[in-house]
């Protein structure tokens, strides 16, 4: 897979808004954010997708590679940062398949000679499912199960509406907090966290600005509502740009769920991202497996139904490049720990 969206010069601007600096080595680009509180100050920088591993190379051969570029970008950075993380734009088609290269990760460190290391906290979804945008509308609604094909077209034949949205758009505002309303009953009927509506103001209105200075439209963020007489009942933000199409955030309401909106949605979305010359659709983040136990086995369900292909990625790995590192590690495994784990049984998930 090609130069994820994250490397995008507009995925940088936008983490740079909310609180990142943005370096570049070549090609790369480096994200460094610093944490002041009173006399402790600390750096921590990330690579988005980066680097990429060429056709036929090794194991071996890439993660030297990794050595060589964080040996360059360690200049480039303050001289208190803790660690360089990564995450690898590795694609493995089965869970056994990414599982096996995490744990010969060791091995690879030691007979490279590049202290490289698997953080327990990933960044990006490490599970996803890849729609090929190749194919005609025919085919791909072929290629979903009977059910979600179904589901699309009976929610058009039942006169759900889609429309698409853009910071640049005259309800903007309102539309806005249509999705926000939407996307709180989201988070507290499965339990998931979101960001304060600024945040999502700002990633479409950085997209539009984006949209605009570019002047060839290589990056669209849009956000879709689906309503049914007038009432609004699910929305998705999209990005977009002529490598993928990526599906960030998703949400839908309590009524009328019967009508099957949050279908027609994505399908309107997927046509769109195909007529925008996308070549992939990134369903982005899932549970790695059919696990009916899993909290989240209804998403999973859900995303796998469009028929895409399955995609498994390690995760986030580390060059550690201060004596503190461990213990930042120590204090970021707890606080995930006590988020992922404990507060989710407290609200019963």
């Amino acid at each position: 897979m090609k130069k994820r969206f994250q490397q995008s010069d507009f995925w940088c601007d936008f983490k740079c808004a909310h609180g990142w600096q943005k370096v570049s080595c070549g090609d790369v680009n480096i994200l460094v954010r610093t944490f002041k509180k009173a006399f402790v100050s600390f750096s921590l920088a990330y690579i988005p997708m980066a680097p990429e591993k060429e056709a036929g190379e090794s194991d071996e051969s890439y993660i030297r590679r990794v050595g060589k570029l964080s040996s360059k970008i360690k200049g480039l950075l303050p001289k208190n940062t803790l660690c360089l993380r990564y995450d690898l734009p590795l694609d493995f088609s089965t869970c056994e398949e990414r599982d096996s290269f995490v744990k010969n990760l060791p091995l690879l460190s030691k007979n490279t000679k590049v202290n490289i290391k698997k953080n327990k906290v990933d960044i990006q979804p490490p599970d996803s499912t890849f729609l090929d945008l190749s194919k005609s509308e025919e085919d791909l609604l072929a290629s979903m199960k009977n059910k979600w094909r179904y589901n699309v077209r009976y929610a058009a034949k039942h006169e759900v509406q889609v429309r698409s949205v853009t910071a640049d758009s005259l309800d903007f505002e309102k539309d806005l907090d249509s999705f926000y309303e939407l996307y709180k009953t989201t988070a507290s009927r499965d339990g998931i966290g979101l960001h304060p509506k600024s945040y999502y103001k700002d990633l479409l209105e950085r997209g539009a600005e984006s949209e605009k200075s570019d002047g060839q439209g290589k990056t669209k963020i849009t956000l879709y509502i689906a309503s049914h007489e007038g009432e609004d009942l699910a929305a998705i933000i999209t990005l977009f740009n002529s490598s993928e199409a990526i599906y960030l955030y998703g949400c839908s309401g309590n009524n009328k769920r019967n009508l099957m909106p949050a279908y027609l949605v994505q399908w309107t979305a997927i046509k769109d991202a195909k007529a925008f010359g996308s070549r992939i659709y990134d369903f982005y983040g899932m549970p790695p497996t059919d696990d009916e136990n899993h909290p989240m086995h209804g998403l999973y369900l859900f995303k796998t139904g469009f028929g895409g292909a399955h995609v498994h990625r390690p995760g986030s790995f580390d060059i550690p490049l201060s004596s503190m590192y461990s213990l930042y590690t120590l204090a970021e495994n707890a606080r995930a720990f006590w988020h992922k784990k404990i507060m989710k049984k407290i609200r019963g998930r």
